[in-house]
């Protein structure tokens, strides 16, 4: 099996694993990511704070948002170019929000009012499946990458700070690597915040 088959396959598989989960465990799973988050100073320091709009059983990051809004963050939604790349966008309770051409709600804003990635802090970035050196199994689209390219060659951890969002069950032993993949600083699952820097090679 090649890698792109073996890549098709994993995300197959844990696309069903999540979408099995009950509501029970996905509402625990918000209360502990919020838990493990709230270890991170960036939460607390950082203004300019991204994350992404649940979908198919991703992780939800309501309680975060109620946080950040609570301590007058901007939060901010992804809103995808036609070019494939992730722009920004602020979030409130009042936002209007429209799903995009693949479903996901975006926020409705002028495109002069959007965010280059480079001027976010700190990115809550979803995932299907991880491993602990910060490799991420994203959707195959290739959005986050694209967009967060500049960060390639630079001395990590950097602005902005990347965190991987995903159950635990999405951890696996070893991702391989493609040219183009960013990695990320940190992954928070309900169980724990994970230090990609410190996981030993391969």
């Amino acid at each position: 099996m090649n890698a792109t088959t073996a890549r098709k396959e994993l995300r197959q598989r844990l696309r069903e694993q999540r979408a099995r989960l009950p509501a029970a465990q996905r509402i625990a799973a918000a209360q502990g990511l919020l838990q493990q988050l709230q270890q991170l100073p960036e939460l607390s320091v950082d203004d300019r704070i991204g994350g992404y709009f649940a979908v198919n059983g991703e992780l939800s990051l309501h309680l975060v948002v109620a946080q950040c809004w609570r301590q007058g963050k901007a939060f901010h939604l992804p809103v995808a170019g036609a070019d494939r790349q992730l722009r920004f966008a602020r979030y409130s309770a009042a936002s209007p929000v429209q799903p995009n051409r693949f479903g996901i709600p975006e926020p409705e804003v002028a495109t002069d009012q959007l965010v280059d990635p480079a001027a976010l802090e700190l990115v809550l970035v979803p995932l299907l499946g991880f491993d602990r050196r910060g490799h991420r199994l994203g959707y195959g689209g290739g959005f986050y990458d694209r967009s967060f390219a500049f960060l390639h060659g630079t001395e990590r951890p950097t602005l902005p700070l990347l965190v991987g969002i995903g159950y635990s069950f999405q951890e696996v032993d070893t991702l391989a690597a493609e040219s183009w993949d960013v990695k990320l600083d940190l992954i928070a699952t309900e169980c724990e915040l994970i230090d990609c820097s410190a996981a030993p090679p391969p």
